[in-house]
Parts: structure tokens; sequence; C-alpha cells
């Protein structure tokens, strides 16, 4: 035995952290006592101090029972209206806020009532588990999925509660709850099961002594199955042989009211044979009615709730195509349903599928199951509805050939205007199908034969040649129609996988191109809505526990659908339309995750409140999972971003204190030593050793209120507070205002200003303009040394106005160009000289951006220093410009 074996059944016997025990009664028919054993435990449990309560118990007035409900706590049913009756159900949304150890829940199989959040109650009990709490509960045998069919052919009566098997394979454990049919008989006769009038209905229609004991054989058989896969287990625990890897068990259906039959009897033999199973169905092209695709669906979801996997293939060949997957797959056992008879060539020439899989299928055990169908009404009247269109055309065609061929036999040979007919049957077998196609040949013969083989008029072949050549055109015909059969059904199961590939790979290419969420939303939302009579959304989740839909536009979601998309958020299951869980509502929710986290819900509106059907559903469940990935991409994305921002705003953060610390309390150091001084010293002090001290708090206070101007526009910059109040003024007023603020900054240096004689005017807001041009200014006073110079140039061109300032100072390296506009740059390097918050160009180019033009930085005066260029886009000018400088 090997080791990844044994662990596994190591790791299967450990119990799953935080999922609750699921235990159940087993009874082979109701009144042998399943509820009344399973109180016994509850009894047994509550004495022990278990925390307990009983969900939902169905006494059926048995006064037996309602006596074990004594002392157990029970949580209130709530109550319901549906066309005017008052139905009890289980409070699930209580038991989970109340949190018990361990929930009574009785009749696992039992529907609950219309508009509740599952339709099934053992929908509720995985939900209960799923909470971390343990579940005793009851069934039937009868109950059972796979054992529908069974229990309709033992008894006649079709059970229309059933509970998939897979259920009873996540038990923890499984009791058998036996009682001998003649003392169950007696119970009924007693009245201890139902009241008399009810228990002589049910002896006279179901429980009859054979009914009962093929019942609880079907019960023995299904605890037996259980009892010998835990045997097998617990071999494997302690390490000796364990059976070995059987294969796998094919089950080939098709789109007939026997599918779903096929399907429940492959799950038994699967159970029985301990081999894992797929559910197999091969596309041909061919179309396929209303009624095809619904058997066929509801075939795919049983085999889904029954454990199995579903695939559908594409092929011409069924028999073939199933024997290569089955080689594909190892399968041991390849399981089909017996063809339906067949009639007329088909049965001459043709063999069904089951006879070429016995034939091809070498090394496979092919079982074939003859099952009693009941041909639907519906379905007959569709096929003849759908026959007599498709043989209608083949007569049309006959029709339109006979009349050309009448036309042109006046001018060609006899063996061309067979040719003509040749063209029918091929049109018809494009247009159609194989059975057309044949019946075109057919009567393509006989008009042949009779128009225009001698004698004409009559079916009477006179030479003997004619009679080959009408051979070889039947044989043709029958040969061109069935190739050009094939070849449509080919084309439209291309056509039908290229569409899916194509949707596939533009979804994908478009999703690669987007870089957030919200794009990754907009790009499926748009491609899913190319799909006919569909709406989509995506839905995620924010930070408040809110909704946040996202792609197009607020759906008009009710409390059903949003209850759903709640649903399938929390479990990461679909919920909706289509599904078992809230099937009612209008929405589909599909979720969307990825590495272990939900993402968001795809959400899906079928229009006009039709249903959508499977190849629809299969596609998008396809586009789903590159959805998935591309968000969990963006969402990725969207954090790192996140992240990065937070770093640099905690660097600036850090700037902004260093800045606060040092530059702000620089000016602030030096007014408080001048008040000091004047207030201590002041009557002894010269009048200009005081005037001096009162300069100086002056000029610092001013520097001061430059710094703390930078950062409120700062501010205002970065939250989009700084508005823009356009007006139309000279550039040389700039400049003049500029240098007349800055004369206590700029004294010392030689300034010179180079303005031309005729400029045009700025349509700019002023104030905001001069600070920035007051920003560069100071920085280059403070960058040069004294008696250095300063050189202030305004140039025009025919598009575009700059304001440029030249001074002798360090320079700005090539490197360090792009830095000087970042916020706080001197404070968070420290290595220019000077005091200074390094707002200053970062404040220029925002307020010059704003206006929609740039800062740049080049050489300055005679190969020194640097030059800022304040570049500034011009309007078209006013009609006053005329005699304006």
């Amino acid at each position: 035995m090997s080791d990844a074996l044994r662990a596994d059944a190591l790791l299967d016997d450990v119990p799953r952290e935080g999922r609750g025990r699921l235990k159940v009664f087993l009874g082979a028919a109701p009144g042998v006592g399943k509820t009344y054993a399973m109180l016994q435990a509850a009894q047994r449990q509550n004495r022990l101090g278990c925390d307990l309560r009983v969900g939902v118990v169905e006494t059926h007035g048995r006064a037996e029972t309602e006596a074990m409900l004594v002392g157990l706590p029970e949580q209130p049913l709530i109550r319901s209206e549906y066309r005017g009756i008052t139905l009890d159900e289980m409070d699930l949304d209580g038991l989970l806020a109340a949190r018990p150890r361990v929930v009574l829940v009785d009749e696992l199989a039992h529907s609950n009532a219309p508009g509740s959040r599952h339709s099934k109650r053992w929908q509720d009990v995985l939900e209960l588990l799923e909470a971390g709490i343990d579940v005793y509960t009851t069934v039937n045998v009868q109950h059972l999925e796979s054992l529908n069919d069974q229990v309709r052919a033992i008894t006649g009566i079709q059970v229309r509660e059933t509970v998939p098997d897979w259920i009873l394979q996540e038990a923890h454990d499984i009791l058998l709850i036996d009682l001998p049919p003649r003392e169950l008989l007696e119970r009924l006769r007693e009245g201890k099961v139902y009241v008399p009038d009810q228990a002589r209905a049910a002896i006279d229609a179901f429980f009859t002594q054979t009914n009962l004991t093929a019942l609880r054989e079907l019960a023995m058989q299904t605890a037996a199955a259980r009892v010998d896969a835990e045997l097998n287990r617990r071999y494997r625990l302690q390490g000796q042989s364990a059976p070995a890897v059987r294969g796998r068990l094919l089950v080939g259906i098709h789109g007939n009211d026997a599918a779903e039959g096929l399907v429940r009897h492959a799950a038994r033999v699967a159970e029985r044979r301990h081999l894992p199973w797929s559910v197999v169905y091969v596309n041909t092209g061919a179309n396929r009615g209303e009624t095809e695709l619904a058997h066929l669906q509801a075939a795919q979801q049983l085999a889904e709730r029954l454990g199995g996997e579903v695939v559908e293939l594409r092929g011409e060949r069924v028999a073939r195509t199933l024997i290569d997957h089955a080689y594909e797959r190892r399968a041991t056992l390849l399981l089909v349903g017996r063809s339906g008879a067949r009639r007329g060539l088909k049965r001459l020439f043709m063999r069904s599928v089951a006879e070429q899989l016995i034939a091809a299928g070498q090394g496979l055990e092919v079982s074939v199951l003859d099952q009693q169908r009941t041909p639907s009404r519906r379905v007959g009247e569709a096929r003849r509805a759908a026959d007599w269109r498709t043989y209608l055309l083949a007569l049309l065609a006959t029709l339109v050939a006979t009349g050309a061929a009448l036309v042109l036999s006046r001018y060609l040979a006899l063996p061309n205007i067979s040719l003509v007919f040749l063209a029918a049957v091929l049109v018809v077998a494009v247009r159609s199908s194989l059975g057309p196609a044949l019946a075109c040949a057919g009567l393509s013969f006989l008009f042949y034969d009779f128009l225009f083989i001698p004698p004409t008029f009559t079916f009477i072949v006179a030479r003997q040649e004619d009679v080959l050549t009408l051979l070889f055109f039947l044989l043709m015909a029958v040969l061109a129609g069935n190739l050009a059969s094939r070849q449509r059904r080919q084309l439209q199961s291309l056509r039908q996988a290229q569409a899916q590939t194509t949707a596939l790979l533009d979804l994908s290419r478009r999703l690669s191109a987007a870089t957030d969420v919200q794009a990754v939303c907009a790009v499926a939302v748009h491609q899913l809505q190319l799909l006919p009579d569909i709406e989509a959304v995506v839905a995620m989740r924010t930070k408040k526990a809110e909704w946040s839909f996202k792609g197009g536009a607020l759906p008009d979601l009710n409390d059903q659908a949003l209850a759903a998309a709640e649903w399938a958020w929390k479990h990461g299951q679909p919920a909706g339309q289509g599904t078992d869980t809230l099937p009612g509502g209008q929405w589909w929710w599909l979720p969307l995750s990825g590495d272990g986290q939900s993402l968001g819900l795809l959400g899906i509106q079928p229009l006009a409140g039709t249903q959508l059907p499977p190849p629809k559903r299969r596609l998008i469940t396809a586009l789903a999972q590159p959805l998935a990935q591309a968000l969990g991409r963006a969402t990725l994305a969207d954090e790192l971003e996140a992240a990065r921002l937070h770093g640099q705003n905690e660097e600036l953060r850090s700037a902004l204190l260093a800045s606060v610390s040092h530059d702000l309390r620089t000016p602030l150091t030096a007014m408080r030593g001048s008040i000091d001084c004047l207030a201590s010293l002041g009557p002894g002090m010269s009048e200009t050793d005081r005037q001096e001290l009162l300069e100086t708090t002056r000029d610092e206070a001013e520097r001061l209120d430059r710094y703390i101007q930078n950062l409120l526009d700062m501010t205002r910059l970065g939250h989009g507070g700084l508005k823009l109040i356009h007006d139309w003024v000279t550039p040389a007023d700039i400049v003049a205002s500029a240098l007349q603020r800055l004369q206590r900054v700029l004294a010392g240096l030689q300034v010179i200003v180079r303005i031309p004689d005729r400029l045009p005017l700025l349509y700019v807001h002023a104030a905001l303009i001069e600070q920035a041009l007051i920003n560069v200014l100071e920085n280059a006073a403070r960058f040069s040394s004294p008696g250095g110079c300063v050189e202030v140039e305004i140039a025009a061109d025919v598009n575009k106005l700059r304001f440029i300032v030249r001074d002798e100072g360090p320079g700005i390296p090539e490197a360090e160009r792009e830095k000087i506009f970042d916020m706080f740059y001197t404070a968070a390097r420290g290595d220019r000289g000077g005091p200074g918050t390094g707002l200053g160009l970062a404040i220029c180019q925002g307020m010059i951006g704003a206006h929609g033009g740039r800062v740049l930085v080049d050489d300055g005066l005679n190969g020194r220093g640097a030059s800022v260029i304040l570049e500034l886009p011009l309007s078209p000018q006013p009609e006053m410009e005329e005699g304006l400088s």
C-alpha cells in the first residue's frame, strides 16, 4: 500500500475544522421509528448537558413521539402564507444565530415553502454543518436520488422529494432503523403511523408486504455499501492492502426522457463498485429542440447532484468519440442506454451506438441498460412539427429541380439533367438533416424516372443501361445527401466551438489591457452583454459590508435577489435562478474567487423573464474563469498601488514634519529673539539697533508668511480646492508686482529685467502666476552668492509666453532636475543650501499646470547657475489688444 493512500485515509479520518458532523437515521419506510430513535439519542445528549436544539420534528400526531420531545429545547418555527395555506418551516437564521452544539432536523428530503432561502431542507442542513453545528436527521431510502427509478418500478409511485446520495457519503454516522414488514403493517393497522382512514389507504397503495420487503432490501444494501466503504478506509488507516484503482465509469447520455434514469443507475453502479464516474454527452452538431435541451440539462444537473462529473464532447461519430474518451480517461466500464427503434434505411444499414461500442470497444466493459420509456406526447408533437417542415422543404426542392430539369432538357443530354436533382439533394442536406435529404433523393429518383427515362410518364425502364443509370443516380444522391448532412453537422459544431473560443479569447485580450478593478469589470460586463437577451453586472463587497456594482448601470434588485447574492458571497456557491438556492429570483449569481478568497459576484439576468439555456450557462461559466483571474490581478495591483501611495504619504509626512520642525521654526526663533531683546533692553538700546531688530522681525514674519502660504497652496492644489479666476493681464505687470514684493529678498543682488516693448495679454489667474514667479525668484536669490546676478526675461511666440529666471548659483545637475519638483525635496535631502520648505517649485508646477502650462529647467547665466522657465499657453487676444503693451 502506498504512503499517499494511507495519508489520504488519515486526513479523511481527521474532522474538518469548523464543520459540523452529520448523523443520519436511515429507514426503509415511514413508521419504522427513525424519528423516535433520533429523539432517544437527543435525550441522551441532553442528559449529558449538551447544548441541543430541536430545529424541526414531524410527530404526525404520534403520542409516543410527542412524549420524547418533552424536555428538549425547541427553536420556534417560521410561519408563512402560500396560496391561502399556512406553512411552518424551520428557522434557519435563528438556529445559526443561536449556534447550539446539536440540531435535530427531521425529514431530510422535505421541500421548503416557496420563497425560502433554499428549496430543499437538505440544503439547510448543509448550511448548518458549514457553520460548525452537528445535525441529527432522518430519511427514508426511497428518497435517495439514485434509487428513484427503482422505487417507482417497485411501488409504482414517483417520489418527488429526493436527496442527493453524496449527502449520505458526507455523513459521519449512518444508523439503519429496521422493522420487519409484518410489524410495520401491524403498527399501521393500530393507527400508530397514520390515522385509521389514512392507514387503510396507505396499506392499499404503498405499504404492501412486497413493497416493504423490497424497500427493506434497498435500505440494507445502502447501509451495506456504507459499511463496505468504511471497512476499506479502516484497512487503509492500518496501512494494509486497499482496493486497487479500478478505473472509471463513463455513462453516455442523449437528450431524451430516459437520460435521468440512466444517470441514477450509473450512480448506483459507481457507488457499489467504488468507481469515479462521468456523464458524457457527444454533441454531433445536429439541431436540438427545446425538449431535448431540457432533458439534457436535467440529466447533467442530476449527475452533479449525485457527485458525478459532467463532460460534453464534440464529434461526428458518437461511438468512436465515446471510446476515444474512455481510453483517454482510462475508463473500464462504459454504460449506455438502449437506442430507440430504428426505421427504414437506418434499420437496414446503420448499427445502434450500443452495437458499435460492443464491436469497437476492445478492453472495455460495455453495459446496455434497457429502460422502459414512456414517450411524451409533447415530444412527439414537437418532433412531428419540426419534421414536416424539413420534409416539405425536400418536396419543394424536388419540384423546383423538376421544373428546372424540364426547361434544361431541351438543351442538355439526359445524364446532365441528373445533376440538377443532385443539386436539390445537396441543398436539402445542407439546410436540414439526413432524413429530408434521403426523402429528396427518393423523390428525385421517381421524378427522374417518370419524366425523363424513356418511356416517359411511366415507371417502366425499357433499356437496361437506363436501369444502371437510375441505380447510380440513386446511390450518388444518397451518398451526396449523407456527406452534405455530415458536413453541415460538423460546421455547426465548429461554429459553436469557435464562438465559445472567440468569446474567451476576446474577453482575455480585453481583460489583459485592463489595469484596474473598474476597467476589468467594465470590460467583462461589456463582453457579456454582447450575448443576446441577458443583463450582466459585477457585484463587489465594500469595507462597510455594502454592495458595490461595477461595470454597468445600477441594477434593480429586489429582496430575493439581494438574499441570493448574500448567500452566494458567503458560501462561494452559485445561487439564484437555475440553482437550488433561492431559485425564484430573476438573477443568477456566480462567485468569482481567486487564490482562496472571494473577489466578487457575477450577476446574470435573462431578459423578458426567460431561463438561461444550458449552452449559454456553460459559456458564461467559462467566461467567469478569466474574469476572476483578471479581477484578482487587478485587485492585487490596486493593493500594491495603495501600499505604494501609503509609503509615499509616509515619506511626505516625515518630510513635512522635518520641514515644520526646522524651516518654520527658524524664522520663529529669530522673531522671538528680536522681541525678547526689545522687551528687556528696549529703553537702553539706540534707535538704530531698535530699528534693525524691528526690520529683522518683519523680514522673518514675511518669510514665515510665505512658507505658510506655500503650505496652504499645496494643500489646495492636492485636494482640488484651488479655484481659477481668469482675467486679462499684461505680463510686465506680473513681473513688476513680483519684484516689488521681493525687494528685501533681492537686496544685495544685481537684478536684470528684459521685457520686450510689445507683448500679448495673458488670460490667467494673475495672483497665482505672480506667486509662482515669486517662488522662482526667491529660489534664485537663495542660491545666489552676495552681489550675484539674477536675470528676469519675458519671451513670446505665436502660441506660448515664457517667464525666464536665470541665476549664477551652483546650478542643478541633470539627474536632479526632475526631483526638484517633488514636495519637500529640500527638507528631505537638505543638500542644496539655504533655508526653505522645498515647496516652492512644486507649487509652481501645480499653479502653472492648472493653467495648461509647464515648468522647465535649463542652464543659467554664462554656463553657471540654473534657469527656470514658466511656460504658459496664449489665448486668442481680445479686440482691444491694439495699443496695449
